[in-house]
């Protein structure tokens, strides 16, 4: 997210939790806390299960529910929905605003199409040379590559396990989030971890990103924007720019700027080290058409 349209969710946040105080009055003990974790911590609450929620609060699992009934919700779901809209993160998922319902098809291609574009755009503009030259360098002399992604960002970070095995990187991305931290920590200062997260702030991503940094490997992210905790992270930040995602077409438009990076980093691989294009030429021999 850019600062600006963190800010926005955070008065949209903030706006929303008045709403809740002034609902909160003359509530029972138990449900008192509960509503003051919420208070206090919304986003705890929003990305939480009752369970966990009660446990914190130091209440019954039901004393949550009925405080979210008392405060005007019809129970903890539809209360971590309101959350979520306050906070943005439902309008990832949803259509562009811009598109009307009985839209006609060709208009939501175009869309589409309009999206992609300017993400790549963007990233013409965006992407540092220097940076990008840093992560083709600290690829080139590896020990071992780990490659993190989630959500939307999967995708991105299993073609770059793909593209950079058929050069003879030693690549692997682990999908399990408690065996990716183990092998992370176990990662040394010749080794390398590429995060790919269009927002830079998706938290099982930032989590390997902060184990990688702790055990002394080079962090490459792919990432939307510089001031997100990916990037902070990151020694070497691999920025697209773009619009902030706020929808799911743009996390389309996003994706294309992020495989458009990919591509760049194992071309300039090749391009820098031929020994690895000769040994991609090796890996191809005997398969069947993979395009």
């Amino acid at each position: 997210m850019s600062s600006n349209l963190s800010n926005q969710v955070s008065t949209a946040l903030t706006r929303w939790l008045g709403t809740v105080q002034a609902r909160s009055a003359d509530l029972p003990a138990s449900e008192s806390k509960v509503v003051r974790l919420l208070l206090t911590d919304p986003l705890f609450v929003g990305t939480s299960t009752t369970a966990q929620v009660a446990d914190r609060a130091g209440v019954s699992a039901p004393s949550v529910v009925r405080a979210a009934r008392a405060i005007g919700f019809s129970g903890f779901t539809e209360l971590k929905l309101e959350i979520a809209r306050a906070r943005g993160t439902t309008e990832f998922f949803a259509p562009p605003g811009e598109l009307a319902r009985d839209a006609p098809m060709a208009t939501v291609v175009e869309t589409a199409v309009r999206s992609g574009t300017d993400a790549l755009t963007a990233l013409v503009g965006a992407l540092d040379p220097v940076a990008l030259e840093a992560a083709v360098d600290a690829l080139r002399g590896a020990g071992q590559v780990l490659v993190a992604g989630a959500g939307t960002s999967a995708a991105v970070a299993a073609d770059a396990v793909f593209r950079l095995r058929t050069l003879g990187v030693r690549v692997v991305r682990i999908a399990d989030h408690e065996s990716a931290m183990i092998a992370t920590r176990l990662l040394g200062s010749g080794d390398v971890v590429l995060a790919v997260s269009s927002t830079g702030r998706t938290a099982t991503t930032l989590a390997v990103a902060d184990a990688a940094t702790s055990a002394g490997a080079t962090l490459v992210a792919i990432t939307n924007q510089y001031d997100t905790p990916l990037a902070a992270l990151a020694g070497i930040a691999l920025v697209v720019g773009g619009a902030p995602l706020s929808t799911q077409v743009a996390a389309g438009g996003s994706r294309l700027a992020h495989l458009v990076v990919v591509d760049a980093l194992v071309t300039g691989l090749s391009l820098r080290d031929p020994d690895r294009s000769r040994r991609a030429e090796h890996a191809g021999i005997d398969l069947p058409d993979i395009v």
